[in-house]
């Protein structure tokens, strides 16, 4: 990571700041980026990174960003949005907006700047996703899409890109306390999931680059367990779902999350 180029997206929220924090600790020469140019600033000159002013929803923002930053050794591709609630209760407009930045827009950040990690013999792109990438809950159909897609193009992009030099790695955090999305909520983890802190999702990036892993799951034992089971039998954890009382945490989480769409 020392004397990289690294890119970081989503660098305003509270991940984002951690992330920051360690890839700078780490030696990187960083770039961020956001769309809210004030809190961009703030974050930019917390850890001395340069800023790219961008909003991921916006496909030309999204081209000008990997105009801008060519010449990164690595992507953490962190930005997203919450995309929590019942798919009827979201509008056309809102839809998109989840789609392309929590999917397109790291699709496409990956696909631009690899080329010229390949034609430089060398780089890393790590796309930070979910736990929920691997396990389907209530009230998050169109946040498990685009996890569930970012998964799936990231451990194929990693077959596709083997033998360039260039390595693609895959992180998903489980809850995360203190900052980020699910911290904003105010909630309690459904049936008292323990949650993880921004700095081991920091370490788990760190680790994804340095030992070129495929994914890393930041998430305690017992969800890491319970999204493996979900994922090989969908069925048994919809009964097991539907059997549990989760609903209160649900509705809390969505309710909080409704003005970030």
């Amino acid at each position: 990571m020392s004397g990289s180029n690294v890119l970081l997206t989503g660098a305003t929220g509270g991940i984002g700041a951690a992330l920051a924090a360690r890839l700078t600790a780490q030696g990187a020469r960083l770039t961020v980026t956001g769309r809210q140019e004030a809190a961009l600033k703030t974050a930019a000159d917390a850890c001395g990174a340069k800023a790219v002013l961008a909003d991921l929803a916006v496909r030309s923002d999204v081209v000008r960003l990997a105009e801008a930053c060519a010449e990164s050794d690595v992507l953490v591709a962190n930005a997203a949005l919450p995309a929590s609630g019942d798919l009827l209760d979201y509008s056309e407009e809102q839809l998109d907006r989840a789609l392309d930045v929590n999917l397109r827009a790291p699709v496409l950040l990956s696909r631009l700047l690899a080329e010229h990690m390949v034609a430089r013999g060398r780089g890393h792109i790590v796309l930070v996703g979910s736990i929920s990438g691997k396990a389907a809950t209530k009230s998050t159909s169109l946040y498990n899409a685009t996890k569930f897609g970012l998964r799936g193009f990231a451990l194929a992009l990693r077959q596709e890109l083997r033998g360039t030099g260039v390595g693609v790695s895959l992180v998903q955090p489980g809850f995360v306390r203190d900052a980020g999305m699910f911290a904003a909520t105010g909630a309690s983890t459904p049936n008292g999931i323990r949650t993880v802190t921004p700095g081991q999702v920091a370490d788990g990036v760190v680790r994804a680059v340095r030992r070129d892993l495929c994914e890393v799951n930041v998430a305690p034992l017992e969800l890491r367990l319970l999204s493996a089971i979900a994922g090989q039998f969908p069925g048994f954890a919809e009964r097991l779902q539907a059997r549990t009382d989760v609903d209160g945490s649900v509705r809390q989480i969505v309710d909080a999350q409704r003005a970030r769409r």
